[in-house]
């Protein structure tokens, strides 16, 4: 992946081969375009000083390469980074939380990194659901959910960049009445929150509503998490909103909403990751599939950015990967054989 024209560059230096290729596979993730990335012999023959916003470097001994740090002091007036973390093996709740100290080093720097749907995006989505296509019916199996009934089943969906698109398409098709309830969790400016619950709602028979006080999920319901505060769950599921601000660098915090949710429900939650930058909710993924749910990731070429979905699945905890459409058709097939299994168990018991 590269970074978006216009967006920061950085200069990458090591002397290690491994550690050069993550600290760009990780720096392109956050949307960054890599500007150089050699090792120091390398940048001291460049024929032209590489123009970058930022520089990253880390060295097995620094006495090795006495002229470097003259050179970039010489040359350059972007920050330097000296001395970064290891990289740790990807795929590990450690390589994600190393990801997330980098990401915070460059935020110090370079500012906000996380690019979001603008309201013009969401605008135009509200636009294109007047095409949206009719959803199907509820299959025979499966009861239909009583109006009102609390959710049973909760399913956590996360996003960022391109998510609202992603998420409506999931929702467009899905039937009515199924038994089961939403949290979504997406990354968004604050302000937004407004139109992406009428864009959302308008042609699907799952609503946005914001998280309230005391509320209690029930089927059919979509609820979209705060982006100011982290709200909790009470021991009898009640939603309940804190005093503190997400953890982490974005709100609402993908990971946390994760672990706040499967605190109460256990295996009766599960998650969906749809199309995002970064890595939020890698390092939840984990001790969610420890509880035994399902964790579901949007395959990359349907995203509009798939960093994240693919940071979830390089855990190696996701049982499905598919567009927002075969989220939905798989969805529709795991409560329809869910209801067999308890109509067949019935049946037996009787």
């Amino acid at each position: 992946m590269t970074g978006q024209p216009g967006r920061p560059r950085v200069g990458i230096v090591s002397d290690v081969v491994l550690q050069r290729h993550r600290l760009q596979a990780a720096t392109s993730k956050f949307g960054l375009e890599v500007g150089f990335s050699g090792d120091p012999d390398r940048l001291l023959a460049y024929p032209v000083f590489p123009d970058v916003s930022v520089w990253l470097v880390t060295l097995e001994d620094e006495a090795d390469h006495p002229l470097l740090f003259d050179h970039l002091l010489e040359n350059t007036e972007a920050p330097v980074l000296f001395g970064l973390d290891e990289t740790p093996r990807p795929g590990g709740t450690e390589y994600f939380r190393w990801e997330r100290r980098l990401l915070d080093k460059l935020e110090q720097q370079l500012g906000h990194l996380e690019e979001l749907d603008s309201e013009a995006t969401l605008a135009q989505l509200e636009q294109d659901a007047a095409t949206a296509t009719s959803s199907p019916g509820l299959p025979y199996w499966v009861p239909p959910a009583a109006p009102g009934s609390v959710a049973e089943e909760v399913w956590i969906l996360g996003a960022s960049l391109g998510g609202p698109a992603a998420v409506k398409t999931f929702l467009d098709h899905l039937p009515p009445s199924l038994p089961v309830g939403f949290i979504y969790a997406q990354h968004i400016d604050g302000n937004f929150t407004e139109v992406l619950t009428r864009v959302l709602g308008r042609h699907a028979h799952y609503q946005l509503k914001p998280a309230q006080e005391g509320y209690q999920v029930r089927n059919g319901d979509v609820v979209l998490m705060p982006v100011e505060h982290e709200w909790k769950l009470s021991e009898q599921g009640t939603l309940t909103e804190t005093s503190d601000p997400w953890p982490g660098p974005y709100g609402p915090s993908i990971d946390q909403v994760l672990l706040n949710v499967a605190d109460h429900y256990g295996q009766r939650c599960h998650a969906i990751l749809f199309s995002g930058m970064g890595n939020d909710g890698a390092i939840a993924a984990p001790l969610l599939k420890a509880y035994g749910s399902r964790i579901w990731v949007q395959e990359s070429k349907s995203c509009g950015n798939s960093s994240m979905p693919e940071s979830v699945a390089a855990t190696g905890c996701t049982g499905f990967c598919g567009t927002p459409e075969q989220l939905a058709r798989e969805l529709i097939k795991t409560i329809e054989e869910s209801c067999l299994l308890k109509s067949r168990q019935k049946r037996d018991s009787a």
